[in-house]
């Protein structure tokens, strides 16, 4: 964080993440995820920021929170302890602390750029409440300090804290929220050794990135390079465990640190976890988790008795290890010029007849612009590549719908069902559409398309998004297996209805056994005459790892689980088809702190399970599979995938630029 070193972030660049910081948390606050009521007097503009952002920082504030709390309490019987919170921006921990009564004994100062030291002292003056708090009300004066410094430059900033009166004798907490990733690794090292050798009781709270080398964390990384604050010691630190062998290295006698998916399943009580996923409505699970997987919080230690242990897990964390990898799929552009149509995420795709690709909704790139699609894509097969080309439709037109399901029940019909536009809205019903049976070609010009709009009595069924829909055949009919999802008012469904596909009304078959718990955004298809379903995220935002088949019997179907050797790894935002009687489950997200998914392969006659990993090294750009389709071509034995990404928090949005061919050969013959 020095000034005019080659190389070196951008002081205005890096303060500048600080002010849009603020910003985030003040909109969470104003939306009832933090409490917060010194925020808007420190914050120079409000912004009402999306819900994935609330969450983001909810997470962040939740953590350090939890761990400040914690210092406090654990050594309430000293007569004296500090805070020193480095790179502090306009944070307003010291007024909620002091506000709460919780600093009867402490003294907390904050150490940023002058500039920024100068902007926050400036507000803190024109509001007589914090100027209150910060004195002449009820209070100790002299309990809180700022301090202009460079942390990069330790004599600068050793010098401030000596002339402001640090006590290097006394428990001491470092805080650094998102501040030494910006800085040189030696740097940011030496502070850490720094901290450790002057202050013999003392504890540091770190929050900041980890994850560099998977999509989302390449992503991440361009994102902060671009606005001039680079992160300069990810690729060093990557994951947790290195992070922590670098303060045990550095004179921290203890340190623990879990990714925010395992702070907020295992530190966070679960009324809380509730409060929080009500607030607000909510439907980027797979952004939410990702974001989460790519932070981190830790806690080091050093003379403390008993030792300063605030990360202890009061429930299993999530997720595991991952699994090992048994090879990798290699990844490669299948189509032969751009098909930017293509790149969205939440759309649907289906095989048509071969040769022939349907993708519809989702959202996306149009014109120029990210929104949900008003057009329908297609792939068509020549030589051996794909070409897209866009939908016409003679009636109709696309209703923006994203999430639903897509089913070609016949070889001029394909049936639509649920979606949803926004996720307090899912009222869309089913569309038909209906292509000419016979093309005199592979040529776009030939293939249009009327789209019908039906509003059938099944309301119950259709009106539901993040669903699965699979074909069974029961008493020579024809039915469309539609199982969990969710609604307007239901985060998880685990109904499910047997729709006709001809009188388009649901039927009542018998189904026993016991049944899977509800999901939404698993994988169905079809096996044996039946339905396997895989994965998908349960009550409580938890992804599942359950296999579960449901097979035809006599007088109707029954449910049964299907055990695996390793047990699957819980998943969900996956595509899965079946080939040669193995389960491909392509994909989505999970929450171990391993590579990003790529395809699982199980054995349906033995239930051996194998992971193998992308080989994306021939893709230019980063391939995010979630939210993505996928289509099995059998005569090739490839796997077409369409689409997918999302919106990367405040990093931007992700599209996958291209359809991707994965070819199977390789690990369907050495399974």
């Amino acid at each position: 964080m020095g000034r005019g070193r080659p190389g070196a972030p951008r002081p205005a660049a890096v303060q500048c993440t600080g002010g849009s910081s603020a910003v985030s948390k003040c909109s969470a606050a104003a939306r009832g995820y933090i409490q917060d009521r010194f925020l808007p007097f420190l914050v120079g503009r409000q912004r009402r920021r999306a819900p994935l952002v609330h969450r983001g920082y909810y997470i962040r504030a939740r953590a350090v929170d939890h761990c400040i709390q914690d210092f406090l309490q654990r050594t309430r019987g000293h007569p004296r302890t500090q805070i020193l919170s480095l790179g502090a921006g306009f944070d307003s921990l010291y007024f909620r602390l002091k506000d709460l009564g919780l600093l009867p004994r402490t003294v907390v100062y904050e150490v940023d750029f002058p500039s920024v030291v100068s902007q926050k002292a400036a507000l803190i003056r024109g509001v007589q409440e914090l100027v209150e708090l910060v004195g002449d009300a009820g209070g100790e004066p002299g309990d809180y300090k700022l301090l202009g410094a460079d942390l990069s430059q330790l004599p600068e900033l050793e010098r401030a804290l000596e002339q402001a009166g640090v006590d290097r004798e006394v428990p001491t907490l470092f805080i650094a929220e998102v501040v030494l990733a910006y800085m040189e690794s030696s740097r940011s090292d030496a502070l850490l050794r720094w901290a450790a050798e002057r202050f013999p009781c003392a504890g540091f709270l770190l929050y900041e990135q980890l994850g560099p080398q998977d999509p989302f964390g390449r992503v991440m990384q361009q994102h902060f390079a671009r606005r001039g604050s680079a992160l300069r010691s990810l690729a060093q630190y990557p994951d947790c465990e290195a992070q922590c062998s670098r303060f045990l290295a550095r004179g921290w006698s203890e340190c623990s640190a879990m990714d925010m998916n395992q702070f907020f399943t295992c530190c966070t009580p679960e009324h809380e976890q509730q409060r929080v996923q009500a607030l607000e409505p909510f439907d980027e699970y797979e952004e939410w988790h990702l974001k989460c997987s790519h932070y981190f919080v830790l806690a080091a230690s050093k003379g403390m008795e008993p030792p300063w242990t605030p990360l202890v897990p009061s429930r299993t964390a999530p997720g595991g290890r991952g699994p090992a990898l048994a090879g990798s799929v290699p990844a490669a552009c299948a189509t032969s010029s751009p098909a930017p149509g293509l790149r969205r995420f939440g759309h649907r795709s289906v095989l048509l007849r071969p040769g022939l690709v349907l993708t519809t909704g989702g959202f996306g790139q149009e014109e120029g612009q990210h929104r949900r699609a008003s057009s329908c894509q297609l792939l068509l097969r020549r030589a051996g590549r794909w070409a897209a080309a866009s939908l016409s439709m003679e009636s109709g037109s696309w209703d923006g719908r994203l999430y639903h399901t897509i089913s070609c029940v016949s070889r001029g019909l394909a049936l639509v069902v649920g979606g949803r536009t926004s996720p307090s809205s899912a009222g869309l019903g089913m569309l038909w559409l209906k292509f000419p049976e016979r093309c005199s070609a592979w040529d776009p010009v030939d293939i249009r398309v009327e789209l019908v709009s039906l509003q059938p009595a099944v309301e119950a069924a259709a009106l539901r998004w993040r669903h699965s829909a699979t074909q069974v055949t029961f008493q020579g009919q024809q039915y469309l297996f539609l199982f969990g999802g969710r609604s307007a008012t239901q985060p998880v469904l685990g109904d499910w209805h047997f729709l006709h596909t001809q009188e388009l009304s649901c039927s009542m078959i018998p189904v026993q056994g016991p049944a899977p718990e509800g999901r939404h955004s698993h994988s169905a298809c079809g096996w044996k005459g039946g339905v396997l379903v895989a994965g998908g995220l349960g009550a409580g935002e938890q992804p599942l790892g359950s296999l579960c088949f449901l097979e035809p019997l006599e007088g109707g179907f029954g449910w049964q689980v299907l055990e695996t050797r390793p047990p699957l790894v819980p998943r969900y935002s996956h595509t899965a088809h079946v080939h040669r009687g193995r389960l491909l489950l392509v994909g989505g997200v999970w929450l171990c702190p391993a590579p990003a998914p790529g395809v699982t392969v199980v054995d349906l006659a033995t239930g051996l399970s194998l992971d193998y990993a992308l080989g994306t090294e021939h893709l230019e750009w980063p391939l995010m599979l979630h939210n993505h389709s996928s289509v099995l071509l059998p005569e090739e034995e490839e796997l077409l995938l369409i689409g997918g990404g999302g919106n990367c928090f405040s990093f931007g949005t992700h599209l996958n630029a291209e359809p991707v061919c994965l070819s199977l050969r390789h690990i369907l013959t050495s399974h």
